[in-house]
């Protein structure tokens, strides 16, 4: 099969068409046609290295991607009567490991990290829900705010804020405050938020203004760190998302947030997927591009704007290298 791969870390451009064998599934597992394959951050931080310890043990190329779409093809032993030959599906791919990720025409994963598409999806969208949907429903968890209460959620015009938006208020009952551009203040209104900061280089301030004695409870998508502190109510709780753990300060816990804890929660996955087939959650897809644009597509998430997710198209054969 092709793929797109990398045999050294670096910029877009290190992203090319790979030949790989095609992988088979073992016991428990399912595999996987990929139609669609969306194009998240933590593909980026893939790419330059920042996964590199982990796939040190494996021989390259490497290949990124955490969410796909596409039809069931295979099932090894022991899969259970939940899935079957021909169901459309969406997965959640782990990209560290010897089969590498979802850039793929074809994916093999645990049965436990494949459900069945949301209802009416296009494998583009179905392709965009799993990733972001599961980070901001652990967030949320994090942070077990009560009914009532206020969540910050800095960047709520991104795909995981844009569903912690939607999450807190379809399921948790919270007031939501989030920041925007004024280009996007109508986006995340129409997804929920109660209060739109805009955003300022001092964001906490600007936090504090609207809410002064803080919030008891923030979600930060822009990997702001100590510099969102002030932002946040003396023991009140920060969840973040790139790995960050402190120091903290005013008794503030730090909640570090990884979906790949997640990956085989299929209770989980079903629950998102549910979510979207009630229309509780949304579909955002901010483009569709050849598979082997990936690089572009690298490109344009890197420079920012980019609202809802890039998808690649794996519908049609790759060609290359």
């Amino acid at each position: 099969m092709k793929a797109i791969g990398l045999t050294e870390f670096g910029g877009p451009d290190v992203l090319k068409v790979v030949e790989l064998p095609d992988p088979e599934p073992g016991a428990g597992e399912v595999r996987i046609r990929v139609q669609a394959a969306s194009v998240n951050p933590t593909d980026v931080t893939f790419r330059v290295g920042g996964r590199a310890a982990q796939l040190a043990e494996y021989c390259p190329p490497y290949v990124p991607g955490v969410d796909a779409s596409g039809i069931v093809d295979r099932l090894g032993a022991d899969v259970g009567g939940r899935l079957a030959v021909g169901d459309s599906v969406s997965a959640f791919v782990v990209p560290i490991g010897p089969r590498g990720g979802a850039y793929a025409e074809y994916v093999v994963v645990p049965e436990a990290s494949v459900v069945p598409a949301p209802r009416g999806a296009t494998f583009a969208q179905a392709a965009c829900l799993l990733l972001n949907a599961a980070t901001a429903r652990l967030s949320l968890n994090a942070l077990a705010l009560s009914r009532g209460e206020t969540v910050a959620i800095v960047g709520g015009a991104g795909a995981v804020g844009g569903y912690a938006i939607e999450l807190a208020k379809a399921e948790d009952g919270l007031t939501v405050l989030t920041n925007a551009a004024a280009g996007d203040r109508e986006l995340v209104m129409s997804l929920g938020a109660d209060l739109v900061v805009e955003n300022t280089e001092d964001l906490a301030t600007a936090i504090r203004r609207a809410l002064p004695d803080g919030a008891p409870g923030l979600i930060d998508g822009a990997a702001l760190d100590d510099a969102i502190l002030p932002a946040i109510a003396d023991d009140g709780d920060l969840v973040t998302l790139k790995g960050w753990t402190g120091p903290s300060r005013r008794g503030i816990a730090i909640h570090p947030v990884s979906s790949f804890d997640s990956a085989t929660d299929t209770g989980l996955l079903n629950h998102l997927r549910q979510l979207a087939n009630d229309e509780n959650i949304s579909f955002r897809v901010a483009d569709i591009m050849p598979a082997s644009d990936a690089p572009k597509a690298h490109r344009r998430l890197a420079a920012g704007g980019v609202r809802g997710r890039l998808v690649l198209d794996f519908s049609h054969p790759l060609t290359g290298p």
